[in-house]
């Protein structure tokens, strides 16, 4: 049946599996309002395009599925790069869909005009592309989800001129049969085996793209040693003794690294955000594994390459491990005291959030999924909380960016309709979307809110310091954030002691509302 454009791409994106859309309608996109709830869609309503973006991150990251967002032209594909910026270098699949002037360039002085929204767009996005006609809205939404199944998930923006928003159109097409990703198949791990027979002290790196559940079986049956990445944390799970968790940041992790006789790292970049250094420190064979070729060819120079997902090269790894001897190079006991040195230099560089990290954990249920913040609690727990699951940590690593934690925490838990979901903030990053609390409260979201308020940004601060430059513009009025949770129409608290913040924290994953924790450095141990 024809009908109008906009609602038409609703029904398409019903048919690819998309069952939420964040967003703010406008006069320039309510077209594609129309189809919303005819196609059984849920919408959740942003208090800003920010906040629709990182709902729509949040989303994608707790389902694996691509977060979908609607916006209008101009301003509000302005007010969601920041969040496609995040998903761009945090490999997460997101599509923003948006409104766009039907002449920009003729014709001058219309509403939300810009020079180029296209361009704007595309410096944050995998790409961004204009559809002028109905078949060319529906290739390229075919197009972004194929390229989200096949290739590394990053960003896509479509917009769609008003007029054709509002014209009449036949309905999309059925959705093609999905494509074949590259995967690694036993011959390919040839190489790799070989080097894994010799190797006395083998070490593998575990980015947030090495997506298996084999990894603890294949590290123990290799008796090798692991690191993660911030974005591959709980991937070896709790407790394995070989681990030396999520520490590449630590400056001589170089020299442990140089001491491995075999480095393979899987589905990690090994960027400037991992590694807070210019060389990861190996001295013998890289192995790299990942979809993207760009990561491939990098300056780290490996020696072995393969281009295939995490998932499958384990697989691969897996069914022809039976004839590799376990390597006897690596001791539980140094990598014990390795890691409880680094726990040490933690607590110096940023004295008193540790016993409070710890109380946190044990008051959580282990399967929670935690969206934090740029803040100094979460810079310290990306390294000391280790997770007994991959991909139950989100943070916004590579852009970033402020205001991350609660939007995405509430895509993630109207992802995770009834299994735990919290959020972790500082009080300046806090103020960026602290508007998006009115969304939790209306969705009903027994969402946890651990609040850290030092009153400053503090990390800045510090940084100033050790730069000999006098702190200034550091400190900011905060309001009385549990008064202004509760205007929400949220619960809050502000603990004296670790007790009451634990058993505030247990019940808040019972409320039927969010509840913002107020929580200071000034906290009773």
């Amino acid at each position: 049946m024809r009908r109008p454009l906009g609602a038409q791409i609703s029904h398409m994106l019903k048919d690819r599996s998309v069952d939420v859309i964040f967003g703010i309608p406008g006069v320039h996109n309510q077209e594609m309002y129309r189809g919303i709830e005819e196609a059984g869609i849920t919408h959740v309503l942003a208090r800003h395009e920010q906040g629709a973006g990182f709902m729509a991150d949040g989303y994608a990251r707790a389902t694996g599925k691509p977060g979908v967002a609607y916006v209008i032209t101009g301003p509000g594909l302005c007010n969601i790069m920041t969040p496609m910026g995040q998903a761009y270098s945090d490999s997460v699949p997101m599509l923003v869909m948006s409104s766009c002037l039907d002449e920009s360039q003729a014709v001058r002085g219309q509403l939300h005009q810009m020079k180029d929204q296209r361009g704007a767009a595309e410096t944050v996005t995998d790409w961004s592309h204009q559809a002028n006609t109905a078949q060319a809205a529906y290739g390229l939404v075919e197009r972004a989800f194929e390229e989200f199944e096949l290739s590394r998930p990053r960003p896509k923006h479509i917009q769609v001129p008003i007029a054709q928003l509002e014209a009449d159109a036949d309905p999309a097409p059925f959705p093609n049969q999905p494509g074949l990703r590259t995967r690694a198949l036993p011959p390919d791990v040839a190489p790799v085996l070989s080097l894994l027979n010799i190797a006395r002290r083998p070490l593998f790196i575990l980015g947030g793209g090495a997506r298996s559940n084999l990894w603890r079986q294949i590290l123990t049956q290799l008796g090798a040693a692991c690191f993660t990445t911030y974005a591959g944390r709980g991937m070896a799970g709790l407790g394995y003794a070989l681990d030396f968790g999520a520490t590449l940041s630590r400056p001589d992790s170089a020299e442990l690294i140089g001491s491995a006789d075999l480095v393979v790292a899987v589905g990690a970049e090994l960027g400037e955000v991992d590694l807070w250094r210019d060389t990861l420190g190996q001295s013998v064979h890289l192995v790299r594994v990942d979809l993207d070729p760009k990561v491939l060819s990098d300056h780290h120079r490996a020696g072995i390459k393969l281009q295939a997902d995490g998932e499958s090269f384990a697989k691969a790894l897996w069914a022809a491990i039976d004839h590799v001897k376990p390597a006897t190079g690596w001791a539980a006991e140094e990598i014990a005291e390795t890691r409880s040195r680094w726990r040490a230099e933690l607590d110096t560089e940023r004295p008193g959030i540790l016993p409070v990290l710890d109380a946190l954990r044990d008051a959580m249920p282990a399967d929670t999924m935690i969206y934090s913040d740029m803040t100094q609690i979460a810079y310290v727990a990306k390294e000391a909380w280790d997770m007994a699951y991959p991909y139950h940590w989100h943070h916004p690593t590579g852009f970033g960016t402020l205001g991350y934690g609660l939007p995405a925490g509430i895509g993630g838990a109207v992802a995770r309709r009834g299994k735990p979901t919290a959020v972790i903030a500082g009080d300046y990053g806090f103020h960026y979307t602290m508007m998006e609390l009115g969304v939790a409260v209306e969705l009903g979201l027994s969402l946890p809110i651990i609040l850290w308020d030092n009153g400053k940004l503090k990390e800045i601060e510090d940084s100033m310091v050790r730069g000999q430059i006098a702190p200034n513009a550091v400190v900011a009025r905060n309001p009385d954030f549990c008064k202004l949770a509760e205007a929400f129409g949220a619960l809050s608290a502000a603990p004296s002691n670790i007790e009451e913040m634990q058993a505030t924290v247990r019940s808040a994953f019972d409320a039927p509302v969010p509840t913002l924790i107020r929580v200071t450095p000034n906290i009773v141990y």
